[in-house]
């Protein structure tokens, strides 16, 4: 798609949005009802797709893909009405009489750049909620998952005007395009070092962005804890989607006196997971292609392994593997791994734990096991994360009554139900002022009104 195409797609949406018609709340009703429809019409084909890019299987797809956005589309109808209504606020006596209030109203015309780990999930999410909101949507889907990127292009242009919401093809240099025009919001998943550029770009026009990005998100072992169930609940978050999740926990502080039991504990859980074939078995993923799949096998050499690490690159699989960690420069705590291999750093002082993850950019997700409430709530004050879990992994990101984002390098924004509508509108504020009286206070000459100003404004 060259820059003409894209330049008279954003014209036509530009339009449509003028025209008034994603104002009404019955027509966004409406547009979420027909995202539903498709995507329960189409969830043989999402399994398929899924399955082909990643040998994905079909539970986690409902779980972390298709069933998390209908999930969202759900909360968005429900409620819509109320959050698209004006919002009474107090008024102060200064302004008496009259109404204070804000309506909810939309950008306009939203670019999102989706990711490939969960083609699906992370294009739709931030697309139900810019619906939601009363915009109209561009999005530009990664080509790395190409089977899932072609039916929801497929999909999309199938169902909706694409004046209103349209998918876009191509790679990075259609990203680029892209982001020389103008938008009134700018939705983008993906890398730290691209959410700059994104950035950067916008700046040029003054949109206001949401970026989740990634990182690396730690997990803090205590003692005091069940190492067989911090085992089982480690492993699940980091393997779902083989590990190619910005949410899965990235490196592991263990304490020393917990160490044997926990590995013990994920041996065996592997084990009660895949039976004795990993590799053959039907719920393990894949990593999306052959050069991510080189990149964790070369993470893998030269390393410490204390269970798993086998691989084949024809197959892109990627044994889970448990590596220890004793130099704090392993490369394997300087990059994001985004694959199932776990590092585990043995420790002894819960300062020298949290001393390191504060020198370290702001994590998109801190993950503490320990029963103590005393050191859950230490380490939470003296830590900073966009998110996290305390004793499990992930399944925040699935509570959508939650707000979901990173700080600082992991992102900025939030979203996930009202969130999602909320990020992609703007709130527009009126005080409606009343026209029977009108108190002389404000108006010159000031002379001797300079004490009930100030009483006033108290």
């Amino acid at each position: 798609m060259d820059r003409i195409e894209i330049q008279n797609i954003i014209e036509r949406q530009k339009h449509f949005f003028e025209s008034g018609i994603t104002l009404d709340v019955n027509f966004r009703l409406n547009a979420l009802k027909k995202l539903r429809a498709m995507i329960i019409k189409h969830e043989t084909d999402i399994y398929k797709a899924l399955r082909a890019d990643f040998n994905k299987p079909e539970f986690e797809t409902y779980g972390s893909e298709n069933g998390l956005v209908l999930q969202d589309i759900g909360i968005m109808i429900r409620n819509l009405k109320k959050w698209a209504r004006p919002q009474r606020v107090y008024t102060p006596m200064l302004h008496w009489p009259a109404r204070s209030y804000y309506f909810q109203e939309p950008f306009g015309r939203v670019l999102i750049i989706s990711p490939w780990n969960y083609p699906f999930q992370l294009l739709f999410m931030p697309l139900v909620g810019a619906v939601a909101a009363g915009n109209c949507v561009l999005a530009k889907p990664s080509r790395h998952a190409k089977n899932t990127y072609e039916l929801m292009t497929r999909m999309i242009s199938d169902h909706f005007d694409p004046d209103h919401i349209s998918i876009i093809e191509g790679g990075k240099e259609v990203n680029q395009l892209l982001l020389e025009e103008q938008f009134d919001y700018i939705f983008f998943t993906g890398s730290t070092e691209v959410g700059k550029k994104v950035m950067q770009s916008a700046a040029r026009h003054l949109t206001p962005v949401s970026l989740e990005l990634g990182g690396k998100s730690p997990v803090i072992v205590e003692p005091e804890t069940n190492p067989r169930l911090v085992a089982k609940r480690i492993l699940w978050g980091k393997l779902l989607n083989a590990g190619q999740s910005c949410v899965a926990p990235d490196y592991m502080f263990v304490h020393e006196d917990i160490k044997e039991a926990l590995l013990t504990g994920m041996k065996d859980y592997l084990k009660s997971f895949y039976q004795d074939d990993i590799k053959g078995s039907p719920d393990f993923a894949r990593i999306i292609n052959q050069s991510n799949a080189e990149r964790l096998a070369g993470y893998l050499e030269g390393q410490k392994i204390l269970l798993g690490g086998d691989t084949d690159l024809e197959e892109r699989y990627i044994e889970p593997a448990i590596v220890e960690v004793e130099d704090m420069d392993n490369i394997l705590l300087k990059e994001e791994i985004f694959g199932p291999i776990l590092p585990l750093i043995t420790y002894r002082s819960l300062d020298d734990v949290i001393n390191y993850i504060k020198s370290k950019p702001r994590p998109l997700c801190l993950y503490i096991f320990s029963k103590s409430k005393k050191t859950q709530r230490l380490i939470i004050d003296r830590t900073m994360s966009g998110s996290g879990g305390i004793n499990d992994t992930v399944v925040h990101f699935v509570n959508t009554y939650l707000p979901f984002g990173g700080i600082g390098l992991s992102g900025m924004g939030r979203y996930h139900g009202k969130y999602s509508f909320e990020t992609f509108s703007y709130k527009r504020s009126f005080l409606d002022k009343a026209n029977w009286v009108d108190f002389p206070l404000r108006y010159p000459p000031y002379k001797g009104k300079q004490g009930l100003a100030k009483i006033f404004l108290k």
